[in-house]
């Protein structure tokens, strides 16, 4: 199991709220990617803040020996931690008010990999075929579409594309989506932000994989989204076995 990781803050924001985390677990790997909002530092603190209470929480009641559903759980909790961390502490000083971060995680050990996540950052499938997006963004674009208010053609470009309606750390408690991968031999997974996702189509990220070198597919994807006018910031980690 391998991963590589990177972030970026792109070309035209003044800091970069995105926050990203990879660690081994034995011979299984962990993997986060967080995209904060809020005023001020708000959105960076909230970022910064889920991923270290996801990999405290994870960390402290992980075992070699839990079955998949309680994976399942471990993640959830996880979530659940850091959505009460940002949850209070945006309540204990008004320069913190509305700030939350989305949240998008895989744990992958032999055979199975689990995905988790809150909010627009997105995970792919990584095949032979492309990519294939395991994730559903929480934004209002993406709820008008299940409603069959506006057409798929339109969730991408719809104004309100980027108005989450699920956040870690806004409400009290917070809904996250689960997914349970199994696999034979191998599998190959991308984490990013929207900085990467809200830019370059799939098939430009799957041009970047397939042809960059492993150990510099991270600063390549990166560098896409940059050329791209980088006008978010960039966050990406990809997990290959």
């Amino acid at each position: 199991m391998r991963f590589r990781f990177g972030t970026d803050i792109g070309l035209r924001r003044e800091e970069n709220q995105d926050a990203v985390r990879c660690e081994y677990f034995g011979h299984n790997v962990l993997a986060v990617v967080c995209d904060g909002m809020g005023g001020e530092r708000a959105g960076k603190e909230a970022s910064e803040i889920a991923i270290n209470e996801f990999f405290q929480r994870f960390s402290a009641g992980y075992t070699e020996s839990l079955g998949d559903e309680e994976i399942r759980k471990l993640l959830i909790a996880s979530v659940s931690a850091a959505n009460s961390v940002i949850y209070t502490r945006a309540r204990l000083d008004f320069k913190n008010f509305g700030m939350g971060t989305t949240c998008v995680a895989a744990f992958v050990k032999k055979n199975t990999a689990f995905i988790i996540n809150v909010g627009d950052s997105r995970a792919y499938l990584i095949s032979d075929n492309g990519l294939s997006q395991i994730t559903t963004d929480h934004n209002v674009s993406t709820l008008l579409f299940e409603q069959g208010k506006i057409s798929e053609a339109e969730i991408e470009t719809h104004p309100q594309r980027h108005m989450l309606v699920r956040a870690v750390g806004v409400e009290k408690t917070v809904l996250a989506d689960t997914f349970i991968l199994d696999y034979e031999d191998k599998i190959s997974l991308l984490l990013c932000s929207d900085g990467i996702s809200g830019y370059c189509s799939d098939d430009e990220v799957y041009d970047v994989i397939v042809n960059a070198p492993f150990d510099s597919v991270s600063e390549e994807l990166i560098n896409l989204a940059l050329s791209k006018g980088g006008r978010d910031n960039i966050t990406v980690a990809v997990i290959s076995d």
